[in-house]
């Protein structure tokens, strides 16, 4: 049965073929010749009609356009002629009707457009499309619901899409006619796209034609989904999913087979839009630009600024790709899913950073072996970061600067080494967090760590937060977590955003309080309240100190007109004024691969530990087993200490652990 519809489509096609020229079809001579004779449906007339329109590249571009919006001139017109017709109605009609079949007639030749052709003439704005959706979805609730129309819709795509690959990367059809982005709108509207019918070739052909669009048409496009209901977005959203799990589960992908080489994935993964991660300000002669996603910039927005996602960002990431992914092989794979990065977890980040840092950590090792054997000159490999023991904040800090004007790539491979003894770089690490020395305050409310107090600015340098950025840089790279869990809005400024009221919860949330109950206050702000633009903060003594928000902020009284500049100003003075900027470093660009609470995860861990499932999947080697009694033992202490109770026996094991936990510092070489 398929193949007698591909027949009988083929026929159809020959048809349309006739008037192809130079890879364009003359829509308008298509229709009239086509349907000139016919005077008559029948069922099966309207499904070769159906097919015929929706798998014709041209057809659909000038199909369910919107209704031609008059001036004002021209409705006076309208009017003025309606009450002529009054007068003389079957004259008037008679005539109207005689000079629309001609003016119809002598617009399709001379033109060879469709009766909807003026509508080309049309002025679009940046944000518009001539499509109705609003038809187009009547049309497809009503049709989907017969059976051998269905069958019509999910043959389209495979004709339509290789017409319309070919158009787009050769013909450059888009910048001829926007109206051509009209057949993407139509297609994507059809809400069975994601049904198992279509993910066999229909959908990934159209991904296909899809991903081809120039930057400029996908931004139009997104501009357009973007005024959607939550409930469209998410559609069109599974819809990709669908095909992604479907083509994973329907192959058996590996190392030698890899996920990265499907056309279908490839081309589902880039309707997102690609980030470059390997962008290096240092190769550049000219400034970075604001994004490293050329949608972003398309569009002037950047998803940073989203406070809270339409549909949230777990759900764009597929769970069975996870587990077909070889990130060892992506990492120099000509499709790799790192420039694709909300797609994957985190953790698969994470693994990718790994490999980005050890391939080329191996490699310098070959390299210094071989000058050994060559040249007899015994290379070290790794950057040595030396620090005296009494003075290790100001020496690390001084020699990284250093490091990271001179020759940033250095960083990749450091030790530290004490005067006269090797350390660790997990010293430095405790050192910088100690909150003896004051780099860092602890807020015993929220248990979080804080930047230094503003009085104490003998930390408040640019070297201080160069420091924190490569600390916090490291850690990532070196895929070393840390014990210390900062504010949400730190990992924010790392991603070169500010802090804002609405991030102020997270470390004060007393204060966010307070403000967001002057925000919500019924009354009379200035009598009640009798507060102004000055703010104190207490010192690391106790003692008051005073600021202006506005210059003679004490005389200004806050009212309930400029309530929420004063909430504004006094956030960002908590936030960005007392904490400055946070650059990190790392090799690769960081803030286009991972989101902030996906930072805080790789840096902090996980706060949900789950040891049974732990102890249900751990390997044992070494002679010891799952029943052996060192590992019984030593399983009933983690579950004890998990149920935080204690106890007396095996004593000498949990010391053994504990010194383990103790002495597990440094960001480790392998």
């Amino acid at each position: 049965k398929r193949i007698k519809q591909m027949e009988e489509h083929s026929m159809l096609m020959g048809r349309k073929n006739q008037y192809h020229e130079n890879g364009h079809t003359a829509q308008g001579n298509l229709q009239i010749q086509y349907f000139k004779g016919v005077t008559y449906l029948t069922e099966e007339k309207v499904y070769e009609i159906t097919e015929l329109f929706f798998s014709s590249a041209e057809a659909l571009v000038e199909s369910f356009r919107k209704a031609k919006q008059h001036t004002k001139e021209e409705l006076k017109s309208l009017q003025a002629k309606d009450e002529e017709k009054n007068e003389n109605e079957k004259g008037k009609a008679a005539c109207s009707a005689a000079a629309m079949e001609e003016d119809s007639e002598a617009s399709s030749s001379s033109t060879g457009d469709s009766s909807q052709g003026e509508n080309n003439l049309q002025k679009l704005g940046p944000d518009d499309v001539s499509v109705d959706t609003d038809a187009i979805r009547r049309v497809y609730t009503r049709l989907l619901s017969n059976k051998k129309i269905e069958v019509a819709f999910l043959n389209a795509p495979v004709y339509l899409s290789p017409n319309v690959e070919c158009d787009l990367m050769y013909h450059k059809v888009y910048s001829q006619d926007p109206n051509y982005l009209n057949l993407f709108i139509i297609v994507m509207e059809n809400r069975n796209l994601h049904s198992p019918e279509y993910l066999e070739m229909a959908l990934p052909l159209f991904c296909k034609a899809v991903s081809k669009l120039p930057l400029a048409a996908q931004g139009k496009l997104i501009r357009l989904w973007s005024k959607y209901s939550a409930d469209q977005i998410q559609r069109m959203m599974e819809t990709f999913q669908q095909l992604t799990t479907y083509k994973v589960i329907s192959n058996e992908f590996n190392s030698q087979n890899l996920v990265n080489d499907d056309d279908a994935i490839v081309a589902a993964s880039k309707l997102g839009g690609e980030v470059d991660t390997n962008h290096n300000e240092e190769d550049d002669e000219e400034p970075i630009p604001e994004s490293m996603d050329p949608l972003e910039n398309e569009l002037g927005v950047k998803t940073l600024d989203c406070q809270k996602s339409l549909i949230p960002f777990e759900e764009f990431i597929n769970e069975p790709l996870k587990e077909v992914l070889e990130m060892h092989k992506d990492y120099t794979n000509k499709f790799s899913f790192m420039t694709y990065p909300f797609l994957v977890y985190a953790v698969t980040k994470n693994l990718g950073l790994y490999y980005d840092n050890r391939i080329p950590m191996y490699s310098e090792r070959r390299i210094t072996v071989l000058y050994s054997l060559v040249q007899g000159q015994q290379l070290n490999p790794y950057m040595r970061l030396i620090v005296r023991c009494d003075h290790i904040i100001d020496d690390a800090l001084v020699r990284l600067e250093m490091i990271t004007k001179e020759n940033p790539a250095d960083l990749k491979q450091f030790y530290v080494e004490f005067e006269g003894e090797q350390g660790e770089g997990g010293l430095v690490v405790e050192e910088i967090f100690n909150p003896d020395i004051g780099m860092f305050t602890y807020d015993e409310l929220t248990n979080l760590c804080e930047p230094p107090h503003p009085a104490n600015p003998s930390f408040q340098t640019e070297g201080w937060f160069t420091l924190i950025g490569i600390v916090l840089g490291l850690a990532i790279y070196n895929n070393c977590i840390l014990g210390v869990n900062f504010p949400m809005v730190v990992y924010r400024k790392v991603m070169g955003k500010k802090g804002t009221f609405y991030h102020l919860g997270d470390c004060h949330p007393v204060l966010y309080q307070s403000l967001k109950d002057l925000l919500e206050y019924e009354g009379n702000v200035e009598d009640d309240m009798m507060i102004t633009f000055q703010v104190s903060q207490i010192d690391l003594f106790g003692n008051p100190m005073m600021y202006d928000l506005k210059e003679n902020g004490d005389k200004i009284p806050i009212t309930n007109e400029n309530r929420k500049k004063f909430v504004n100003l006094y956030s960002d003075y908590i936030l960005n004024q007392l904490f400055g900027e946070v650059f990190i470093w790392c090799p690769v660009n960081l803030p286009y691969l991972l989101r902030p609470e996906e930072i805080e995860l790789l840096i902090c861990g996980s706060q949900n530990l789950d040891f049974q499932a732990l102890e249900e999947t751990t390997e044992y080697d070494g002679g010891y087993t799952r029943d052996s009694v060192l590992m019984r033992e030593f399983w009933e202490i983690i579950h004890l200490w998990m149920n935080r109770k204690d106890s007396s026996s095996k004593k000498n094991l949990k010391e053994r652990l504990l010194k383990a936990i103790t002495y597990v510092k440094g960001f480790g070489m392998l």
